[in-house]
């Protein structure tokens, strides 16, 4: 079965204002251009002492504090892309962030919070919550190798950073023009940076217009065309993808990990793994708010072609947390788990479970040793 790594999907996620560019122009590219070479140059970052998460038991509390239903998309079985999301729950996201860090946001040595979100912060512009990176929810060779933004028709995309434009119509997926490529209408940006001496590719899909063309140098926040529903998809909105090294799907990173955080809020990112220290694939995780009793859900990663940051080796992350406590559980081999973590503004909080373990909050690796494939 052919591997689709990034089928992107749409949800109804609340209504925003929408604004339509005056332009029309519609681009069309008939093949990839040669890549770039990788730049060596890098973003500053000022370390800074790296948090140390606290951590109580308590299954009986989290149980008590738990929705009892989950949002599951469903397979229409007549188009194996097509998926139907029921209403997204009302505890599944906060439909309000604060302004972003500036970028590049880099407070700790293995932060690499480079880019501005491809959505202005006057409308959505946060992943949806039940379909982010690494995720299935129909095929075991169907994985999501981006995030998707709910934004409406018409919305402006933004360069998420400054670059060049190398690639920008329709056929990304298959390399060539190819009017029923699955990204649709997308562009693809090389940045003008790199992260320890590998390029760095944004991709945005799914768009309605092209208002760029190749060979275009763009700065941040450069409109490059509009939210739409072209290639393999069924409702409004944007893909939106990281690769490090290459410019192809097999490269991808999770673009929480890469995106700047609201001021004030933080991301989680975990490291869950079985007994024989593999990653537990499709574990559903719970995150409960100890302060606003909220609930944010996501699943493990399906590894099949998705890549961890080199550091955290991570296959679990929720992404835009307000700063606080927050409950971890899941449930693994009919045993369930729970672990307070504090969330802290402006970075990365990071956990690694393993059975005969419990949990622990040192991350595995040394971003300093990376080298892109």
């Amino acid at each position: 079965m052919a591997i689709f790594l990034f089928l992107c999907l749409a949800s109804v996620v609340g209504c925003a204002q929408q604004t339509e560019s005056d332009s029309s122009t519609s681009i069309t590219a008939t093949n990839i251009p040669d890549q770039a070479k990788p730049t060596q140059q890098e973003p500053t970052a000022t370390p800074q002492p790296s948090q140390t998460p606290t951590y109580i038991l308590s299954v009986e509390d989290i149980i008590a504090t738990l929705p009892t239903q989950t949002a599951v998309p469903t397979e229409n079985k007549s188009d194996p892309f097509a998926v139907t999301f029921p209403t997204p729950l009302p505890t599944d996201d906060l439909a309000w962030r604060p302004p972003l860090y500036e970028i590049p946001w880099a407070p700790g040595p293995h932060d690499h919070f480079y880019f501005y979100r491809p959505i202005a912060v006057n409308t959505v512009n946060w992943p949806l919550p039940n379909y982010r990176y690494g995720v299935t929810f129909f095929g075991p060779d169907i994985v999501h190798s981006g995030i998707d933004i709910a934004a409406p028709r018409g919305t402006p995309v933004l360069a998420a950073g400054a670059g060049r434009v190398v690639w920008a119509g329709t056929g990304l997926y298959f390399g060539i023009y190819n009017p029923n490529d699955p990204y649709g209408l997308s562009v693809v940006i090389e940045h003008d940076f790199g992260y320890e001496g590998s390029q760095l590719y944004t991709v945005y899909g799914h768009m309605d217009r092209i208002d760029v063309a190749l060979g275009d140098e763009l700065d941040t926040h450069d409109p490059i065309g509009i939210v739409g529903d072209t290639g393999f998809t069924t409702g409004p909105h944007l893909h939106f993808e990281i690769r490090v090294g290459l410019n192809n799907f097999f490269q991808t990173r999770n673009p929480e990990l890469w995106i700047a955080p609201p001021q004030g809020w933080g991301i989680l990112a975990g490291r869950i793994l079985n007994e024989r220290n593999g990653p537990i694939e499709k574990l559903e995780v719970t995150v409960n708010s100890l302060d606003s009793r909220r609930t944010w859900r996501n699943y493990t990663y399906t590894m099949l072609g998705i890549k961890s940051d080199p550091y955290y080796q991570e296959n679990f992350v929720i992404g835009d947390l307000p700063a606080g406590e927050y409950q971890v559980y899941f449930t693994y081999e009919d045993q369930n788990y729970v672990q307070v973590i504090e969330i802290n503004p402006g970075v990365v909080s990071f956990f690694q479970f393993q059975p005969n373990a419990g949990f622990t909050f040192t991350p595995p690796g040394d971003a300093h040793t990376f080298t892109a494939p």
